[in-house]
């Protein structure tokens, strides 16, 4: 008020509200209502949450938000299935975020004839395992405590995906990222794999997302995906 040359009746008189109240705005920290204060902090050239800031309203959290599916407390609670069931359904695309869930090959052999079979009727698959020589996954070996067991899952994984490489509608990159979380995507639904620092991957949480046209985490994560593809590298069939 000072530097704008505002009196306490000048600023009373633009707001409509009576000299008093603006001084003990002034010297007592009263606060307006909320339509009061957005028109002195209009007049004043000031942000209203500045001036009082127990005007901040907090966006009320959602108890249950609309894309969540389900939540489980550990990757181990689910069965496989759930994975390869969600993948059989696809008719757009299939991402698989991961440094080597070999678990999938392990449980269900079936897993590339599965996805030839989604290619061949135009699916896109786009799978992306851990490069095992990166600084990356040797970091989260130490820190699962897994040793260099990750780098030979990571191996692994890519001798059961290595295959698919020259198959028409699917493409397979290694890459060396810090991976927050492992993601697997059929069309519209999304399952996540969180990591936890010291925790392998079958023991943390996932939860199950449906995209919601109103967008949200599953675009969030969606887009972690592309941005973690466009630095991966593309992997060659042998021979």
């Amino acid at each position: 008020m000072a530097a704008g040359g505002w009196t306490y009746a000048a600023l009373a008189q633009q707001v409509e509200v009576d000299p008093k109240s603006v001084e003990r705005w002034v010297n007592l920290g009263r606060i307006p209502r909320r339509a009061t204060a957005l028109q002195a902090a209009k007049a004043l050239g000031e942000d209203v949450h500045a001036l009082w800031p127990a005007l901040r309203q907090a966006r009320p959290a959602r108890a249950i938000s609309p894309e969540l599916v389900a939540l489980y407390e550990q990757r181990a609670d689910i069965p496989v299935s759930t994975f390869t069931d969600l993948m059989a359904q696809a008719r757009e695309r299939i991402d698989i975020l991961v440094y080597a869930a070999v678990f999938l090959h392990e449980a269900y052999p079936r897993l590339n004839e599965l996805l030839t079979e989604r290619a061949a009727e135009g699916c896109t698959v786009r799978i992306a395992i851990g490069d095992a020589d990166s600084d990356t996954v040797q970091a989260r070996g130490q820190e699962e405590r897994f040793g260099h067991g990750i780098e030979s899952r990571c191996r692994l994984a890519l001798m059961h995906y290595r295959p698919l490489a020259s198959t028409p509608g699917i493409e397979v990159r290694t890459h060396e990222t810090t991976l927050y979380n492992s993601l697997y995507r059929a069309d519209d639904q999304q399952l996540v794999n969180a990591h936890v620092w010291g925790v392998n991957a079958y023991a943390a949480p996932l939860w199950h997302l449906r995209r919601h046209e109103a967008g949200g985490m599953f675009d969030t994560y969606a887009e972690s995906f592309d941005a973690v593809w466009t630095t991966a590298t593309p992997v060659r069939e042998e021979g």
